[in-house]
């Protein structure tokens, strides 16, 4: 039991650095930039935050790996199919973060060009191509992101090592966010607010870890 509290309330900060890096990215560092109106010239001047957003996205990548990599011997317990899928699911999650992090080095570039050689009607329309390129990759990147986390929070229900009202609710915020996405990609956004719930239990998970860990309720007899 000592091995599975230790084990959570470690998962519980990684759970929560990811979290927090989640908002210091796309709230602070990038969306401002990245999505404003005269983004060509302002990517440029906030080039900083934008290479630490890259980086600071690398790590976040890598400790939902290293989360995946601890529950493993979890999760096999339970499940082993769940166990390696969502291992699976993060590392094409971590791919997904690497292709959005090229665009948005990309804008970078460009930004730098415009900055440098001024405006010219070449490079505002390379802006526009690139500008695109960055929504489709943030998009998609955004969609991938919900298959490990619906993998995640199944796997909590089947194995019960957080309360179960975390995983219900876990499975729901996620489905939401997947829906409001998929419904973004085509252009009909539904609702901002439906991504809220996925926040509230993205933050709600790793401090109950941080001060339960996870419980170690008993095996089932047969694996699924």
């Amino acid at each position: 039991m000592y091995s599975n509290k230790k084990t959570g309330r470690i998962s519980g900060l990684l759970f929560l650095f990811v979290f927090i890096s989640g908002v210091v990215i796309f709230q602070v560092l990038q969306g401002p930039v990245l999505f404003s109106d005269d983004f060509l010239t302002s990517t440029s001047e906030n080039s900083s935050k934008i290479i630490s957003s890259a980086l600071l996205g690398i790590l976040s990548g890598l400790a939902s790996i290293v989360i995946a990599t601890l529950l493993l011997p979890i999760f096999k317990k339970h499940s082993y199919y769940v166990a390696f899928l969502y291992l699976t699911f993060c590392i094409l999650n971590f791919i997904a973060l690497m292709l959005d992090n090229v665009s948005v080095v990309s804008m970078l570039e460009l930004s730098n060009d415009y900055v440098t050689n001024g405006d010219s009607n070449t490079l505002q329309a390379m802006g526009n191509l690139v500008y695109e390129k960055h929504h489709w990759t943030h998009y998609m990147y955004l969609l991938v992101s919900c298959f490990p986390v619906f993998v995640l929070y199944y796997g909590f229900y089947i194995s019960r090592i957080v309360p179960r009202v975390i995983s219900i609710f876990g499975i729901f915020a996620v489905l939401l966010m997947f829906v409001e996405v998929l419904f973004s990609i085509f252009g009909q956004s539904i609702s901002m607010n439906m991504m809220l719930p996925m926040g509230l239990i993205q933050l709600a998970l790793p401090i109950w870890l941080i001060i339960k860990g996870f419980s170690s309720p008993e095996l089932k007899e047969e694996r699924e």
